[in-house]
């Protein structure tokens, strides 16, 4: 028996599905809009809806379409953030309205930026992530300083790691990796490490020597970037001098001795006329 539409019957409007959309981790680098990769930019572009980092430089939130809706959800250590449980569903919720996300993080995804959580998480919601990386602060802040991370004469490795351990953690085993570091010449690169300087540094001195050389950069690759030269022993003081604050990374190691030399070299005829 078939059902003929009259026009005394009632018509049942179907509404189609949404089609699923799709989600991009996007590394925005440290800041500089033109060390942004290309898929980055073009990912940007293409979105209908980013969730947007605080480390993110508004300049590159301004390559977005004019129609795409721009959410910050404010992640940074020590200050008031968005939790990320939050993000996670927003992420999800936007995904299943068929938008384009892209979650627009500083620096790199993959590194310190919790690309990894949100992966895990929207897997489970059977949604697929697809990741574009970004230049890292940890690289970006030396090479403006004309320093490379790793030399054949300095320095066999790099090791990035985090000085904010997550709540409840014990953190990284600095006395372990200084013996590390030592034996085996790596550079150490310590994100969001400013707040505990004072006992990274006690720490490190249990396995590197005191003249070490450290830089701490702030604001990596942007046109307020500022560092400081001194030694793993004055590290914290070296902060302290000179009003250093986050976002910042911390480089220790051999590899920065032209720096540490040339710093050392332009602050003498300083301290000559000051004696």
């Amino acid at each position: 028996m078939s059902l003929t539409l009259t026009s005394s019957t009632p018509a049942t409007h179907v509404r189609a599905p949404v089609a699923l959309g799709r989600c991009t981790l996007v590394g925005a680098g440290p800041g500089d809009p033109e060390l942004l990769t290309l898929k980055a930019l073009r990912a940007i572009q293409s979105a209908t809806v980013l969730l947007v980092d605080d480390l993110v430089s508004d300049d590159i939130v301004a390559m977005a379409a004019p129609g795409a809706r721009v959410i910050h959800v404010g992640k940074r250590g020590g200050c008031k953030s968005t939790p990320q449980s939050f993000i996670e569903r927003l992420m999800i919720m936007a995904v299943r309205e068929g938008e384009h996300v892209v979650r627009l993080k500083g620096g790199d995804p993959f590194i310190f930026g919790r690309g990894g959580e949100e992966v895990e998480h929207l897997a489970q919601a059977g949604i697929h992530v697809e990741v574009v990386n970004g230049i890292t602060a940890g690289l970006a802040g030396l090479t403006s300083l004309g320093v490379p991370l790793t030399h054949r004469a300095h320095a066999q490795g790099v090791v990035f790691i985090t000085g904010h351990a997550k709540p409840g953690s014990p953190g990284p085993d600095w006395r372990t990796l200084a013996a590390t570091a030592h034996s085996a010449r790596l550079t150490l690169v310590i994100y969001m490490g400013v707040s505990s300087a004072g006992s990274i540094q006690d720490e490190l001195l249990s396995g590197l020597p005191p003249a070490t050389p450290v830089v701490v950069v702030q604001n990596a690759s942007l046109p307020l970037q500022r560092h400081a030269v001194g030694t793993l022993a004055t590290l914290q003081r070296t902060i302290a001098d000179n009003g250093l604050g986050s976002p910042s990374i911390i480089v220790v190691g051999d590899v920065l001795q032209g720096l540490a030399a040339a710093s050392a070299s332009s602050a003498q005829p300083a301290l000559e006329k000051a004696a």
